[in-house]
């Protein structure tokens, strides 16, 4: 999947599955690419990988068609123009809770490469690009997914006026920040967190973006799913490998009557 087929099927409602790679090593690309995935997801807001190891990254997964989206380290459109240089399909802005930072960031993502007070013009709608230039702009804006991050209360209460423009292709809800903006920490399956999931996936589904959550819990991505979220972006290699590897090892000592337990504590990305 490129960026243009990335856009279409989350717009269309169509379910879009991938993960989060925290690892960087080359072997890693051919094995992700097995698992039949349609993106994948690489963390900058969390994880250390400096810009030339991302832009390898994507440059990697887009030759292997998985579309690389990208989380910037905060809603800045410069940053999110420097991962699109980079390669990325699309790019995943953190903590958005108003309106007038997903202009500024459409304005990146959107509207790039123009800058500076031509652009702010056309944002503002006090001008209009020439016709040339309008449709280079949205040939290339085809092709780069804007997916916001939605993670707090006063995201969920802005969240109609945030997809009011045509600019956001797909809201991602972050499950710590938002558990913890809702006074209710990791607690995920509580109903208030619950109740905030699917009123997001509501609002998403009517606005006609996508919507998914990153959690690593397969019953309720499908129970949201089921609820209208497209957007399945299940668990991460380092959870995966935790996961495998506590199971294993516990298996073993069992199998030899060994008294020490793995310790496996949540991974929060």
């Amino acid at each position: 999947m490129n960026g243009q087929q990335l856009i279409e099927a989350l717009r269309s409602g169509r379910q879009v599955y991938g993960t989060l790679i925290v690892s960087p090593s080359p072997f890693w690309p051919a094995r992700v690419k097995q698992l039949g995935l349609d993106l994948v997801f690489i963390d900058t807001e969390h994880i250390p990988l400096d810009r030339s190891m991302v832009a390898w990254m994507c440059q990697t997964y887009t030759a292997l068609e998985l579309a690389p989206v990208v989380r910037i380290p905060s809603p800045d459109p410069f940053q999110a123009q420097m991962v699109l240089d980079g390669g990325a399909a699309g790019v995943i802005v953190p903590y958005i809770e108003s309106a007038e930072q997903v202009l500024t960031l459409a304005g990146a993502i959107k509207w790039g490469p123009l800058k500076g007070q031509k652009l702010r013009g056309i944002l503002d709608q006090q001008a209009e690009a020439e016709p040339e230039l309008a449709d280079y702009l949205a040939e290339r804006a085809a092709r780069k997914a804007f997916i916001v991050n939605i993670e707090s209360v006063p995201a969920v209460q802005a969240l109609d006026d945030i997809l009011s423009g045509p600019y956001v292709d797909a809201v991602l809800i972050g499950p710590h920040d938002l558990s913890c903006s809702l006074g209710i920490p990791e607690q995920y399956d509580h109903p208030d967190f619950d109740a905030a999931v699917r009123t997001i996936i509501r609002t998403a589904r009517a606005h006609g973006v996508g919507v998914g959550i990153h959690i690593d819990s397969i019953e309720q991505e499908i129970a949201w799913s089921q609820a209208g979220a497209n957007l399945i972006m299940h668990s991460s290699d380092i959870v995966s490998f935790l996961n495998r590897l506590t199971e294993d090892f516990g298996r073993i000592r069992s199998g030899l009557h060994d008294e020490r337990k793995t310790s496996a504590e949540q991974v929060n990305i």
